[in-house]
C-alpha cells in the first residue's frame, strides 16, 4: 500500500527503498510524487532528516513458465558503494596508503589509489565504520577515523556545512564543553580559513558560491 515516509537522520534512498520492499531505490526516488525533493537534494545519498517521500505500491510481475520443472529467477540488484578519498593537509592525494576499513564488524585491507582513493561494496543497512591509516613514513601513524554513513547533511544545510569542513581538517565544531557562541565562533573561522584557503570572498558567510566550493572540494 502507497505511503509517505519522513526521512530520519542516517537514511538514505537505498536504505529506505529496501526497507519497503525494493531491490533499486530509483523505484522511489524517480516517482513523480518526489519531483520536488529530487530538485532540492539532487543526490539520493544525501537527503535531509524531515524530508518525506512518497512510497509507492509494488506492483506484481507474472512470468509464464510451464510446470513441473524448475525455474531460477535472477533478481537485479546494483551494489551500494562506500567511497573514501585520503588527502593531506594541502589537499593533496594520499597515494598508496595501507588501510584498514572495518564497516559493520566487517573487516577489509585496502590501498588508496594515485587519486587516494579507495571503495568497497556495502549493504544498504550499512552504517558505522572506521578507516585505520597506517602511513608508510609514519607520518600519520595509525589514525582511526569514523565514518557513518548516510549521516552526511545536504551541502544548503548548516550540519552538512560543518561536516564537510571537519571532513576536510577544518575545525568547525561543534564541541562539547563550549557555549553555543564559541561553537558559533568556531564555525565561523573554520568557514572564512576555507574560503582564504580558495580564493573566496572572506566574510564567514557560507552562501552559495562558498557552498559550492566546499561541495566540489568535499566531492559530494
Amino acid at each position: 500500500m502507497a505511503a509517505y515516509h519522513t526521512v530520519k537522520q542516517g537514511e538514505h534512498l537505498t536504505r529506505i527503498a529496501k526497507a519497503y520492499g525494493f531491490s533499486d531505490y530509483r523505484t522511489v526516488w524517480d516517482h513523480a510524487e518526489n519531483a520536488e525533493v529530487k530538485r532540492k537534494r539532487g543526490n539520493p545519498n544525501v537527503i535531509f532528516p524531515g524530508d518525506r517521500l512518497f512510497i509507492p505500491d509494488k506492483r506484481e510481475k507474472e512470468e509464464p513458465r510451464p510446470v513441473d520443472q524448475r525455474h531460477r529467477f535472477r533478481v537485479s540488484r546494483k551494489n551500494l558503494k562506500l567511497r573514501v578519498v585520503l588527502e593531506d593537509f594541502a589537499e593533496k592525494p594520499i597515494a598508496d596508503a595501507k588501510c584498514e576499513l572495518h564497516v559493520d564488524g566487517q573487516v577489509e585491507k585496502k590501498t588508496t589509489d594515485a587519486k587516494g582513493k579507495m571503495e568497497r561494496d556495502i549493504t544498504p543497512d550499512a552504517e558505522n565504520g572506521i578507516l585505520v591509516v597506517t602511513d608508510p613514513e609514519d607520518v600519520f601513524g595509525d589514525l582511526p577515523i569514523v565514518i557513518r554513513v548516510g549521516h552526511l547533511d545536504p551541502v544548503d544545510e548548516v550540519s552538512g556545512q560543518t561536516a564537510r569542513l571537519n571532513n576536510l581538517g577544518y575545525l568547525a565544531g561543534p564541541f562539547d564543553g563550549r557555549s553555543d557562541e564559541e561553537n558559533r565562533q568556531m564555525f565561523l573561522s573554520a568557514v572564512e580559513e576555507f574560503q582564504c584557503d580558495h580564493d573566496l570572498v572572506v566574510d564567514g558567510k557560507c552562501g552559495s558560491a562558498t557552498q559550492a566550493k566546499l561541495k566540489q572540494v568535499h566531492g559530494s
